[in-house]
């Protein structure tokens, strides 16, 4: 096999950093969720939280800090696959919108980084509630009622969409896997984790249409929230804890992609022309 140029290595490495650290957020959040459904634990909470807890571990300040790296390292990939199209989605109705999901996911990883090294830093938790502050700033804004409700919509697709996914089965088409191990491990592990993000995608978007209904920003709510709900309602405990190790999947899911998932990098020279292209159409 012809070795990738160094560009292309350097991105893929920054690629499966980020898949790592992300899946290890999510197993945290997962863990902690299940605990909390089963009594052992306290409240069920978010990515914010699961940094929080991996902080009070043995070396936490060192461990966030990598997952800061990694995090940041996701977000770039996001970037990159947004601009240059690396995994080739095009430029159909659906392609596009799944780059526009990327490109809104980078920035929201990079927000989590930021959080991660802040925290690792000693400086507490960076930024306040970003849920209720950016739906706040959105609802004083003209049409932002409407913003807020395309964005609510526009998340309960990517609930569905996770959820069709996790239907189809085919959550493993980009992993270098054999038909064996996709169907016997990878594929179930897949699957399960994103029926549970979808299930929380569901929730989350449906709080931000209820924001937008009420012109509320504290009717804004996150995953932590989500986990709320779930353990509010009849047999709570198992709904929650059903979610709960679905999310604890979907991150171990993630680790699996960060080993086996088929990284089409492309060179840095490319990422950089591109880049420059949109600044200059932006501009």
């Amino acid at each position: 096999m012809t070795p990738l140029p160094g560009g292309r290595n350097t991105i893929e490495r920054i690629a499966r950093l980020g898949y790592g650290a992300r899946g290890a957020v999510y197993v945290v959040v997962g863990a902690l969720a299940l605990l909390a459904a089963v009594g052992q634990g306290g409240r069920a909470g978010d990515s914010k939280d699961a940094l929080r807890a991996v902080l009070a571990g043995p070396f936490g300040a060192v461990v966030v800090g990598l997952i800061a790296l990694g995090l940041l390292g996701f977000a770039i990939w996001r970037l990159v696959e947004a601009v240059t199209d690396a995994d080739r989605r095009g430029t159909s109705a659906k392609g596009l919108a799944v780059r526009g999901a990327h490109l809104i996911s980078a920035g929201l990883y990079l927000a989590l980084a930021a959080s991660a090294a802040s925290l690792s830093l000693g400086l507490g938790m960076s930024g306040g509630d970003g849920m209720h502050d950016w739906t706040a700033w959105l609802l004083a804004k003209p049409f932002g009622r409407w913003l807020v409700a395309l964005g609510g919509l526009a998340v309960v697709g990517g609930g569905f969409g996770f959820l069709g996914k996790a239907w189809r089965g085919d959550v493993t088409d980009r992993l270098a896997l054999d038909a064996r191990a996709r169907e016997r491990w990878a594929g179930p592990i897949g699957r399960f984790g994103y029926a549970a993000r979808g299930t929380a995608f569901l929730i989350i978007g449906g709080f931000l249409v209820a924001a937008a209904w009420h012109q509320r920003s504290s009717d804004a709510k996150g995953l932590a929230e989500a986990f709320a709900l779930l353990r509010a309602q009849p047999y709570g405990w198992v709904l929650l804890g059903l979610v709960a190790a679905g999310h604890a999947a979907f991150g171990a899911f993630g680790v699996i992609q960060a080993r086996y998932r088929h990284i089409d990098a492309p060179d840095i020279d490319r990422v950089d022309d591109a880049a420059g292209a949109a600044v200059r159409a932006l501009t």
